[in-house]
């Protein structure tokens, strides 16, 4: 009879564990025709974007919490190497992409690393992002982003919050970001 009691103990414990994974609450997102896949929270929708980015989820509650993939066309000879390090690609991105001058956001790199998975090379970025406006109206927001490059394209994964927010779905973040995987 005990031992029966442990064996139900340890089953509903396992059962209650699983749901705290890495990966929980979260759904994937598989483009076969671009070549790339990522992991996105539930509930989040899908909205309609324009050429470069290829797509977009937000949160429905939170819609400035986003996560999008834009792709580009490379030299088929370039590797992300070839680009340059982590440091490099990433002030590129921030000074061209993210916070180019005309823009009136400002920027900072924050970590860059590197990475490889699968005989791929992804660089891992995190930044932050001042949107404009007057003094406490301008809007901070934290940033990650994978970059990788396969069959003459660079891929890039960013996910962006608000500052504020970014305690609670940091963890949650770094998840979609280590997610991304392009082949």
């Amino acid at each position: 009879m005990l031992q029966r009691f442990f064996a139900t103990a340890l089953a509903i414990l396992v059962v209650l564990l699983g749901g705290c994974s890495a990966t929980s609450g979260l759904q994937a997102y598989v483009d076969s025709y671009d070549g790339y896949e990522f992991l996105y929270p539930r509930g989040w929708v899908q909205v309609q974007v324009e050429d470069p980015v290829d797509v977009v989820f937000h949160d429905i509650i939170e819609t400035t919490e986003n996560v999008s993939v834009v792709v580009n066309t490379v030299s088929s000879t370039k590797s992300l190497e070839e680009l340059g390090s982590p440091e490099e690609v990433g002030d590129r991105l921030l000074r061209n992409i993210i916070a180019p001058s005309e823009s009136g956001r400002s920027s900072a790199l924050i970590a860059a690393t590197s990475q490889k998975a699968d005989d791929k090379t992804y660089y891992i970025l995190e930044y932050a992002v001042t949107l404009p406006g007057d003094g406490d109206n301008a809007q901070q927001r934290h940033n990650l982003s994978s970059i990788a490059v396969s069959r003459g394209k660079v891929y890039t994964l960013s996910v962006s919050a608000p500052e504020e927010r970014w305690p609670k779905v940091e963890d949650q973040f770094k998840t979609i970001v280590s997610s991304f995987t392009v082949y």
